[in-house]
C-alpha cells in the first residue's frame, strides 16, 4: 500500500510539472518600435528627473502640491497598501493555523450527581503544500501587489504631466489673451483716428464701418479667450484637489525647455512604462492563477493536532485532568469535482492568453505614441520658426502700409488686411509654441518619465 501512495505521488508530480515552473517573460520584438524615431542611443528622456525637464518654479510648487493633494493619487497608494496585505496573508498561508477552544460542561442526574467536565484544548492545522497549491497563490498575490504599485506610478506620471500640460495650456491662453486684448486696443484707437479722418473729408463712412466691425471681431474673441482660461484655471485647481482660485504662473516666454531630446532604445519601455510593467505584471498574475488552478487537480495533504488538558478519560471522569494529544494526517483527492476543477484550468488559460495580447498590445502602443510625440515636437518645432519669421515679415508689412497710406496711394483696405494678417500670425505662433512644448511633455510620458526616485534602477 505505502509503495502504491509513492507511485502515485511520483506520477502526478511527473504530469504537474507546469504548477512548478516559475514565470518568464515571453519573447517580445522591439526592433522598430519607434518607427522613424529609431535610434541607437541609449540615452532616454524618460529616465531624466522631471524637476529637469520642467524648470519653472511655478510649476515645480504645482506639481509638488498635486503629488501631495491628489485624490487619484491617494486612492492609488490605498490600493497598493490592501495588495501588500493580501500578499502577507498569502505567505502568511504556508504556516500553521492555531485555535484555542476550551470547553467545560456540567450534568446533574436527579438533583443530586453533578458531573464536571472540561477540555482545554490548543488545535492546530497545516497544510502541506506538496503541489504549490499555496506557492502559486502567493505569487500571483505578489504579481497584483507589483501591479498595483505600477498602476501608482502610471497615476504619478500622469499627475506630474497633467498638471504641466495645463499650466502650460494656460500660459498659452494668457499670451494669446495679451495679444488680443493688445490688438483691441490698438484697433479702438484705429477707429477713433478714422472717425476723425471722416470728419476732416479724408475718409468714407464704410471705412469706419470696416475698422469697426473688427474691432468688435477681436473684442469678442478677446472675451472667449478671457472664458477658456477661467476654465483651464478651474481644471487645474481640480487636479491640484482644491477649490477655484488664482494660480501663480509665468510667462510663455520665459520657458526653457531640454536642448537635446532622445528616446533611448526601445526595450527601455519594458522597464521604463509603467503601463507596459502592470500589463506583464497581469500577464504573471494570470499564469499563476492557471498554475494555481491546475494544482487542484492534485490531492491535499492536511496535517492536524491536539494538544491540551481535559479530565474526560473516555467514559471516566478523573481529577485532576490528564494531559490530551492527537495528531490526524488527511489526503483529499478531488474525484466527482475533477471535471470542474480541468473546466478552471481551461479558463484561466484561456485568461493568460488574453493577458499575453494585452501585454503585446501596452508595448505597440506605447512605441506608437513615443512616434507621434516625437514628430509632434519635431513638425512644430520647426512649424515656431517659420511662424517666428511670419510675424516678423507682417510686422514689417504693418508698418509700410501705415507708411503708404499716410503718404502715398495705399487704401486703408490693404492696412487693415495687413493688421488681420498680424494677429493671426501672432496667434498662430503662440499656438505652436505650446504644441512644441505639449510635444516635449507627451514624449517625456510616452517614455515613461515622472517615476519615483525609489522606483529608477529596480
Amino acid at each position: 500500500m505505502k509503495k502504491l501512495v509513492i507511485l502515485c505521488l511520483a506520477a502526478a508530480l511527473c504530469s504537474s510539472c507546469g504548477i512548478y515552473k516559475k514565470y518568464s517573460r515571453p519573447e517580445v520584438q522591439t526592433d522598430g518600435l519607434y518607427g522613424e524615431a529609431q535610434t541607437a542611443d541609449t540615452l532616454s528622456l524618460g529616465d531624466v528627473n522631471w524637476k529637469e525637464i520642467f524648470t519653472d518654479p511655478h510649476l515645480q510648487s504645482l506639481i509638488e502640491k498635486a503629488l501631495e493633494q491628489n485624490t487619484d493619487l491617494k486612492s492609488a497608494q490605498l490600493n497598493v497598501k490592501a495588495s501588500e496585505a493580501a500578499l502577507k496573508s498569502a505567505r502568511l498561508s504556508y504556516l500553521p493555523s492555531f485555535n484555542l477552544g476550551p470547553q467545560g460542561s456540567i450534568t446533574s442526574f436527579d438533583n443530586r450527581y453533578t458531573t464536571k467536565v472540561y477540555n482545554v484544548a490548543l488545535t492546530a492545522n497545516w497544510q502541506v503544500d506538496i503541489f504549490n497549491k499555496l506557492t502559486n497563490a502567493k505569487r500571483k498575490s505578489k504579481a497584483v501587489y507589483e501591479a498595483s504599485k505600477e498602476y501608482r506610478q502610471a497615476v504619478r506620471s500622469q499627475v506630474i504631466t497633467g498638471v504641466a500640460n495645463l499650466y502650460y495650456t494656460l500660459l498659452m491662453v494668457d499670451a494669446q489673451y495679451e495679444v488680443s486684448k493688445e490688438t483691441a486696443d490698438k484697433w479702438k484707437e484705429s477707429v477713433e483716428a478714422m472717425k476723425a479722418m471722416k470728419e476732416a473729408g479724408m475718409a468714407n463712412e464704410a471705412a469706419v464701418a470696416q475698422y469697426e466691425g473688427t474691432y468688435y471681431s477681436i473684442l469678442a474673441s478677446t472675451n472667449e479667450i478671457e472664458d477658456k482660461r477661467l476654465q483651464v484655471r478651474n481644471a487645474l485647481c481640480t487636479l491640484l484637489a482644491q477649490t477655484p482660485q488664482e494660480i501663480e504662473r509665468g510667462t510663455l516666454d520665459e520657458q526653457v525647455m531640454p536642448a537635446n531630446i532622445t528616446v533611448g532604445v526601445p526595450l527601455q519601455l519594458l522597464s521604463n512604462r509603467p503601463d507596459v510593467r502592470a500589463a506583464e505584471f497581469s500577464l504573471m498574475q494570470a499564469y499563476y492563477a492557471t498554475a494555481e488552478a491546475r494544482s487542484s487537480l492534485y490531492p491535499s495533504i492536511n496535517l492536524s493536532g491536539t494538544l491540551g488538558w481535559t479530565n474526560s478519560g473516555g467514559g471516566a471522569i478523573v481529577n485532576p485532568g490528564k494531559m490530551l494529544l492527537s495528531a490526524v494526517g488527511s489526503v483529499l483527492m478531488p474525484i466527482f469535482n475533477a471535471g470542474a476543477n480541468r473546466a478552471r484550468v481551461k479558463i484561466m488559460k484561456a485568461q493568460q492568453e488574453q493577458a499575453l495580447l494585452s501585454f503585446q498590445q501596452a508595448l505597440l502602443n506605447a512605441g506608437a505614441e513615443v512616434n507621434n510625440s516625437m514628430a509632434q515636437y519635431q513638425s512644430a518645432h520647426e512649424r515656431t520658426m517659420i511662424h517666428s519669421r511670419q510675424v516678423e515679415a507682417l510686422e514689417r508689412a504693418v508698418e509700410s502700409t501705415k507708411l503708404l497710406m499716410n503718404y502715398g496711394p495705399t487704401t486703408y483696405l490693404e492696412v487693415l488686411t495687413a493688421e488681420q494678417s498680424l494677429l493671426a500670425a501672432r496667434l498662430n505662433h503662440i499656438a505652436t509654441r505650446f504644441d512644441e512644448i505639449q510635444g516635449v511633455v507627451n514624449l517625456y510620458t510616452a517614455l515613461g518619465g515622472g517615476r519615483e526616485i525609489e522606483y529608477e534602477g529596480k
